[in-house]
């Protein structure tokens, strides 16, 4: 199998709303039924990532089995953590928003934290309570717990970060 990682284009915004429909299905199946409701994300969400060049599609043999965002700091929810703290607070760092694929595409949580760190060595990333298949990931994948954030819309995450290793 080829595994690709590209920018996304308008022209796979379709295939990527199928597979932020089956990434919604796999959340519900797990038992995490308040992530990604109310139409998020929404083809809307998915255009200001491609603006801003930092929305990718993960493909298989050419077949789109995978999309995220992957975008510069700041994060603007990120400027103030409760109950812990950034370790490298102050630093330049990417964060990763909207990871999502089909359930039979194994491996893609590696693919992209590969591609990712090969970019920035300092990686961020917030995720649902509920989520529990993401926390699992993050933790096995050298992500540490650093404390909670809030959305705009006041919505709590756990946020996780990760620092290359080797970094000074």
């Amino acid at each position: 199998m080829q595994r690709t990682i590209r920018e996304a284009r308008p022209a796979d915004l379709a295939g990527i709303m199928a597979v932020m429909d089956a990434a919604r299905q796999i959340m519900r199946q797990s038992g995490n039924l308040h992530q990604w409701v109310a139409g998020y994300p929404s083809e809307a969400a998915i255009e200001a990532d491609m603006e801003k060049k930092g929305g990718f599609i993960v493909e298989d043999d050419g077949r789109l089995v995978g999309y995220f965002a992957f975008l510069p700091s700041p994060e603007p929810t990120y400027e103030h953590i409760y109950e812990g703290a950034w370790p490298d607070e102050g630093l330049p760092y990417h964060v990763v928003h909207r990871i999502a694929s089909y359930p039979d595409a194994h491996g893609l949580f590696a693919s992209i934290m590969d591609f990712c760190f090969a970019r920035d060595p300092i990686i961020r990333v917030d995720t649902h309570r509920d989520n529990r298949i993401m926390q699992h990931l993050l933790l096995r994948h050298g992500f540490a717990y650093c404390g909670i954030i809030y959305l705009a819309n006041g919505d709590e995450r756990l946020a996780f970060s990760r620092r290359a290793p080797g970094l000074q």
